[in-house]
């Protein structure tokens, strides 16, 4: 099975497939979000926060490296780890409370933290296609295939 992947022509679509896999959670999940800067990151981040439920303004973590928030009774985390040089830089975040199982954590820039994240469930990569982007998925646990699954290209 190769991995499902959507055209987004404008940031609409973007909010729209992040609407669809909000739709399709039903536990927690360990997201990392890859592409260029400019690729809709953090844009399909505040999209997928907002479907779940999230009231309060959704920031960008750009400064802050993290940001907590509440989705649908459970903890929901959006880290951007773009300023980190050194994934030792992490320890005095607190991120022991990422590994929570019921906890929705959205990583922006994941290799800059790696060996001090919790595993990806699934990966979105987010890319520029034309004048639009695009959106692949790769899922790396069941959790994360069974979410894929709900997403695939013409799946309601």
């Amino acid at each position: 099975m190769t991995d499902p992947s959507w055209n987004l022509p404008d940031e609409a679509a973007t909010a729209a497939l992040a609407a669809r896999m909000a739709d399709a959670l039903d536990s927690g999940l360990v997201i990392y979000l890859h592409g260029d800067l400019g690729a809709g990151k953090t844009s399909f981040a505040r999209a997928l926060l907002g479907a779940l439920g999230v009231g309060e303004r959704i920031k960008s973590p750009t400064y802050s490296l993290v940001e907590s928030y509440r989705a649908q009774g459970r903890p929901a985390w959006h880290l951007d780890l773009y300023r980190i040089a050194d994934p030792g830089e992490l320890e005095w975040l607190g991120l022991d409370a990422l590994s929570d199982p019921a906890a929705i954590v959205l990583v922006e820039w994941p290799e800059r933290g790696q060996g001090a994240l919790p595993a990806p469930d699934l990966v979105v990569h987010l890319g520029y296609a034309g004048t639009g982007r695009m959106a692949r998925m790769e899922a790396c646990t069941e959790r994360g295939a069974s979410v894929a699954a709900r997403l695939e290209p013409g799946r309601g």
